[in-house]
């Protein structure tokens, strides 16, 4: 081959696509980087060109995905300006999320939040939690009477069924007999925020104490 790989501009391309692929279906331990190499049709040095190490790659696999939900993330809240509502709060954490192509984000998200290390080393720390702190300041704007340990577990759930409607939406359709379009992205995402959002709403869960619970038990047992 005559054409060296650093003069090859879908070099790199070519090598995020494999190894985000062969991510998505093996692992990322399991994967190595001839394994890459062989999927990417490029050869050794060039992922060591563009990318220096396996680590490094992971990073760059992840970056690409997470990132551009990340600035546009900022731009909605930015756009809502100081006073937004929590529907446009909501917005603006789930949107772009749902405006990737399913196919191309599902297979890798799968294999992500399967392995927590992996997600808060990888992904939380290095692209999530600035943003997380943003998300909850403009939370408490709008629910100042919600106490922050409840805001917090509540934009948990609304990241957990984020990614199950992401990573189930195949199977949508077919257990719904059809009644369920997932296709319809803007009508997705209505739905989504409406439900999120009266979850928000709601009043915090009254706490039982204790001993109220204990005798409960021991009447029960009775």
């Amino acid at each position: 081959m005559n054409e060296s790989f650093a003069e090859r501009p879908d070099t790199k391309s070519r090598i995020l696509d494999a190894a985000e692929k062969l991510f998505a279906l093996n692992g990322f331990k399991p994967t190595s980087l001839r394994d890459i190499t062989a999927e990417a049709q490029v050869n050794l040095a060039a992922v060591n060109y563009h990318f220096q190490s396996k680590d490094s790659l992971i990073d760059a696999v992840i970056a690409r995905r997470m990132e551009p939900v990340g600035r546009r993330r900022i731009e909605m809240l930015d756009a809502a300006g100081p006073d937004a509502t929590l529907e446009q709060i909501l917005t603006a954490f789930l949107a772009p999320v749902f405006e990737f192509k399913v196919e191309s984000v599902v297979p890798l998200m799968g294999r992500i939040m399967s392995e927590p290390d992996l997600f808060m080393e990888r992904v939380y720390r290095k692209h999530l939690q600035p943003l997380a702190r943003r998300f909850q300041e403009q939370l408490a704007k709008v629910l100042p009477e919600l106490p922050p340990a409840e805001r917090l577990w509540r934009l948990y759930f609304t990241a957990g069924i984020m990614t199950h409607v992401l990573t189930w939406s195949g199977v949508l359709p077919e257990m719904s007999g059809g009644l369920c379009d997932i296709a319809d992205r803007p009508a997705l995402l209505e739905r989504v925020v409406s439900f999120v959002a009266a979850g928000f709403r709601s009043g915090a869960p009254v706490q039982v104490p204790e001993e109220v619970m204990e005798t409960s038990v021991v009447e029960t047992k009775g």
